[in-house]
């Protein structure tokens, strides 16, 4: 089983085109590129965020609390209908980010996520996750309000299972046609030759990785997906009103 609980903090920064070619030649040295990787090749994430008819849960994690949380359907690739995806709540506390999540028939999935009961549970699903989805569910009015998706290049430390380090890029999202069978497209998020940069542990830092952040001058950010887009979308509902 995959693992499906996750306690760690993640640090982001953006790279240019020639900082990430820079990187990634670090990378091939000390880490394993994901098997999805092939000839390092990005694989697709695609995600479904889901919030409150006034947007609480994005709004709230804006005002950067010392506590948020979040829920989110993640495909790999474009699926159908009976394919395995993620269910799963992510919760930030303090700085530390613990994710949790249980695999899902998408079809279930959807069913899951309208009504708030459960599927019966298969050998394949997290009982105890699905049991806090329950109460996630029960405690808020959510429905589906964003398509997010992403093209991503991942990599794993050799002596460190722990050490996680991933490379996104292409960026996209919709707020219409919110399925995630029905295809991968969407609106730039970020412009072209950007890339996010994501460095996941629950432990420091090792040395070689600080000295290469150092040595190249990657200065970390605060950067959210799901924020950049709402913010997006609110200051061009803004610019739209002061039009009209």
């Amino acid at each position: 089983m995959a693992i499906e609980v996750f306690n760690r903090y993640e640090h982001k920064y953006f790279l240019d085109k020639e900082t990430f070619e820079r990187v990634i030649k670090v990378m091939d040295e000390h880490m394993v590129i994901d098997s999805h990787n092939p000839d390092h090749k990005p694989y697709t994430i695609a995600n479904i965020y889901f919030d409150t008819p006034d947007d609480y849960l994005i709004r709230t994690s804006l005002s950067k609390p010392k506590y948020k949380e979040k829920l989110r359907l993640r495909a790999y690739g474009v699926p159908n209908l009976d394919s395995k995806v993620f269910l799963e709540i992510k919760k930030k506390f303090n700085g530390i980010v613990n994710k949790r999540r249980t695999a899902l028939k998408l079809t279930d999935a959807y069913d899951f996520a309208r009504t708030g009961k459960p599927p019966e549970i298969k050998d394949y699903m997290n009982r105890q996750v699905v049991s806090e989805l329950e109460y996630f569910l029960k405690i808020y009015n959510l429905s589906p309000k964003l398509y997010l998706a992403y093209d991503r290049i991942a990599y794993f430390e050799k002596d460190n299972s722990d050490l996680r380090i991933s490379f996104d890029m292409n960026i996209r999202s919709r707020r219409y046609d919110l399925k995630l069978e029905h295809g991968d497209y969407g609106k730039k998020l970020l412009p072209d030759g950007v890339y996010l940069m994501e460095i996941k542990t629950s432990l420091a830092k090792p040395l070689w990785l600080a000295r290469m952040l150092s040595e190249l001058d990657i200065k970390r950010v605060s950067f959210s997906k799901y924020g950049t887009e709402f913010r997006q979308m609110i200051h061009f509902e803004d610019e739209y009103k002061e039009v009209v």
